[in-house]
């Protein structure tokens, strides 16, 4: 199927073959005899599931994994990498789906990590900044070059990332899911530089879980299931209904869940007031029993901020926050998770994880109480019991309890965030991009979970820079703008275009 297909695309330069490749870690076959190229001047997207093999590949081409066994050919030549330096030195850069930033370095610092310009012995910060700045204007974002990571969004620091690789000029640029913190127009930006690339003859390899915005930019696609190779296609052939069903091995006629939940007029949370000098004000919304609210707007627009100040992450300066009709006093975290706040927070690696720790550490760290005896010593039989409970419900693909978080996929550590959260039992539940770098069978799941949580009468609040996400899982949706809400929207009377007018600041609505 995949072989047809490829020989009746218009021939092409290969830039990068690679065949039989096969990669195990301990307990794991992460890919079995997968085969791949990639032609100059085109984008050839990698699909699969969480755990279908597409990072554990990307990371072999780009020398961060050695294969145990296989080929690997970059312009005619055989090529075994040993490290990321290596295969940067031939042309082959890499945009990681967890950032790989050094966060107490300037913007233009990182960019050119181990390759700044310099004068004589010195460090050329004039032509640092400079070379950055171009970087930066080539995808249309303004970040100051001179500024420290640590002080930007997560956004911020995937189009950071994604200026770094262009730095390179290299000949293949490898994007693990490069939009999945973007706002719409960000993508767009990155689309158009994307397009410019391929106009150049860059090979790009391409990996997103939002199949929708392939349409725009993809040439072909490979499909991987369980680490093994399912075929490859023009893209045009295919359906995203195709792609799916060749991902999952079964088709998906639904998106989103039908809704179990039944809302009512009974409000459980509410916030009034909230404001964070500088940041937001003046935020007030409400949350009613058996509803999802969803937070939607512009990147910078306030929404994490929120979310972390009422957990307690970040300081509020004013306001009342009130949950079943008692009003919390949150001073810092602690006090947030026993008042029964959960924020999932959309930097996973940073936020969510002890990404050294196995598995049931993990799930079971929010509520170390629930697995111990009355002497504080765990008690091995519940510890297991309640963190094998969480796999299951949350179906996390790991060979065993005792596998350490890091070597997990991003969607499978994303699933253990949530289930160490469930464990402790929240009344409030913050989910800021929580299906950011998910496969489409698992976001479903997630879903459901959301959903089931709102009907038991837990407070629900979706984050999502995916406007139809937002959509599809809300009940009604509360729209930002420059740290101030500009309107309150009812889901089902609304739409994508309406949600923009408001994120965009053209409008303001009363609450």
């Amino acid at each position: 199927m995949g072989a047809s297909a490829i020989a009746a695309t218009a021939p092409a330069r290969v830039l990068l073959r690679l065949e039989n490749i096969s990669k195990e870690f301990p307990g794991v076959k992460a890919l079995l005899g997968v085969n791949f190229d990639l032609r100059a001047g085109e984008v050839h997207a990698v699909c699969g599931e969480n755990g279908a093999g597409k990072s554990t590949l990307m990371k072999i081409i780009s020398g961060v994994y050695q294969p145990n066994s296989g080929s690997i050919t970059f312009k005619g030549e055989p090529m075994r990498f040993s490290s990321t330096l290596q295969s940067e030195a031939v042309g082959i850069a890499i945009i990681h789906q967890e950032l790989n930033l050094v966060p107490h370095l300037t913007v233009a610092e990182n960019i050119y990590l181990a390759r700044e310009p310099r004068r004589g012995f010195l460090v050329d910060r004039k032509k640092l900044l400079a070379d950055a700045r171009r970087c930066l204007d080539r995808i249309g974002v303004n970040i100051d070059p001179n500024v420290q990571v640590r002080t930007l969004s997560v956004a911020q620091c995937q189009m950071v990332e994604i200026a770094k690789a262009l730095s390179l000029d290299a000949a293949v640029l490898i994007m693990d899911e490069p939009t999945s913190s973007l706002t719409e127009q960000e993508a767009q930006l990155l689309f158009k530089v994307i397009r410019d690339l391929k106009a150049q003859g860059t090979g790009i390899i391409y990996i997103s879980h939002r199949l929708d915005e392939m349409v725009e930019i993809v040439d072909r696609v490979t499909v991987l299931r369980d680490g093994r190779y399912i075929s490859t296609d023009n893209f045009a052939d295919l359906t995203l209904d195709d792609i799916v069903a060749r991902m999952v091995g079964r088709s998906l006629e639904d998106k989103y869940p039908e809704p179990t939940r039944v809302p009512s007029e009974h409000v459980i949370f509410s916030a009034s007031g909230l404001t964070r000098h500088g940041v937001f004000s003046g935020i007030g919304f409400e949350i009613r029993r058996g509803e999802i609210l969803g937070f939607a707007g512009l990147m910078g627009a306030g929404r994490t901020e929120v979310a972390r100040a009422i957990f307690g992450a970040d300081p509020l300066h004013s306001g009342t926050i009130t949950l079943d009709g008692k009003e919390l006093k949150i001073t810092d975290p602690r006090n947030g998770i026993e008042a029964g706040i959960a924020y999932l927070s959309e930097d996973r690696k940073a936020n969510g994880l002890a990404i050294k720790m196995p598995v049931d550490a993990n799930l079971t760290m929010a509520r170390m109480d629930g697995v111990s005896n009355r002497f504080g010593v765990i008690d091995r039989k519940k510890h297991h019991d309640a963190s094998q409970h969480y796999v299951d419900l949350l179906n996390i693909k790991t060979p065993s309890l005792t596998q350490p978080v890091r070597l997990l996929s991003g969607g499978n550590q994303q699933k253990i965030i949530i289930g160490k959260w469930l464990f402790r039992e929240p009344r409030v539940m913050f989910f800021d991009e929580p299906t950011r770098g998910i496969d489409i069978g698992a976001k479903f799941a997630i879903y459901q979970i959301m959903d089931e949580l709102a009907a038991r009468g837990i407070a629900v609040v979706l984050i999502s820079s995916e406007l139809p996400e937002v959509l599809g899982m809300t009940d009604r949706i509360a729209v930002f703008h420059a740290g101030r809400i500009t309107a309150t929207l009812t889901t089902r009377d609304t739409n994508q275009e309406e949600i923009m007018h408001y994120a965009s600041g053209s409008g303001r609505r009363a609450q």
